[in-house]
């Protein structure tokens, strides 16, 4: 069964009766799908899973359901603010992020749950696991290192810039406006992958007119704070429950160096390497999924 979320905001309260998680972060009710069956154990801690950087809940529909059959655990994939169908906040770092997961949980009654997250999600969820050890069960983290940054990251500059700067014709079709979007998009992106997965988020208003499913300004203007996520777990104990971390050996997001530092912030951890780029998940679905499964299990 596909259940969707409502798109809401409000303030956060305690948990269950626990001490109080706002820190000062107004949290937003994000958009997610549920994936259950009538062989689901609800007794089971839930997984929640949260995509990346100009990533969709739609992106991790596959392998929800493919988890949920194999694991017999709810999944849930969310959209988090600033993408697909959440709401558009200035505010966009680990910090709100992990707010509004441990916000949806209380929504959905939530004591406990597993979580996994790729790239931004995956500095979320390792903000989370740190932050509010008690609510998570254990972790999976997809091609981030909660340290370094890859050495291309100010790529990321260029990305926004096409984003920003793309004017689709609004006499265009959708399917036109992607093929024209594609076009000027490579002209600045050299990664035809990278400009396929971020049209993706390439929305047509009613009136006509394009626009991004994610908020490009935002997203832009906190992106000094995803070099600053030391900071924010500066502190803070080390997470010692099981966590997995799953990343693409083409990929440098993760350098192999690290990880002894790595396994002082997530003593419990271990590390699969696959033969992938950063997005593991589409390149090696079958091998991610299988490794999913046998952690949860």
């Amino acid at each position: 069964m596909l259940c969707c979320g409502r798109r809401l905001i409000y303030p956060l309260v305690q948990l269950n009766g626990r001490r109080g998680y706002t820190h000062n972060v107004q949290p937003v009710q994000m958009a997610y799908n549920v994936f259950q069956g009538t062989n689901t154990d609800d007794s089971r801690p839930p997984l929640i899973i949260m995509h990346g950087l100009f990533g969709l809940k739609q992106n991790w529909r596959a392998v929800g359901r493919a988890l949920e059959a194999k694991t017999n655990r709810k999944i849930i994939t969310v959209d988090a603010r600033n993408h697909g169908d959440s709401p558009h906040t200035g505010e966009h770092s680990s910090i709100e992020m992990a707010a509004d997961v441990v916000h949806l949980m209380q929504q959905l009654n939530i004591d406990k749950a597993s979580i996994m997250g790729h790239s931004m999600g995956g500095r979320t969820m390792m903000y989370m696991a740190l932050k509010y050890p008690e609510l998570v069960e254990s972790g999976i983290i997809v091609d981030i290192s909660p340290l370094e940054l890859p050495r291309d990251f100010e790529a990321m500059e260029q990305i926004f810039g096409a984003m920003k700067n793309l004017r689709v014709p609004s006499e265009l079709s959708m399917a036109e406006g992607r093929k024209y979007a594609e076009v000027e998009m490579k002209k600045a992106i050299p990664s035809n992958e990278t400009v396929d997965f971020i049209l993706l988020n390439l929305r047509k208003n009613p009136d006509g007119t394009f626009k991004w499913a994610a908020n490009v300004d935002s997203l832009y203007n906190n992106l000094r704070l995803f070099s600053e996520f030391t900071n924010h777990i500066a502190g803070l104990q080390p997470y010692v429950g099981p966590m997995m971390f799953i990343c693409g050996n083409k990929s440098n997001f993760v350098h192999p160096d690290s990880w002894p530092q790595i396994q002082k912030i997530f003593p419990n951890s271990n590390i699969h390497w696959l033969d992938a780029g950063h997005l593991v998940h589409f390149e090696q679905p079958v091998k991610f999924v299988e490794l999913l499964v046998n952690f949860l299990k």
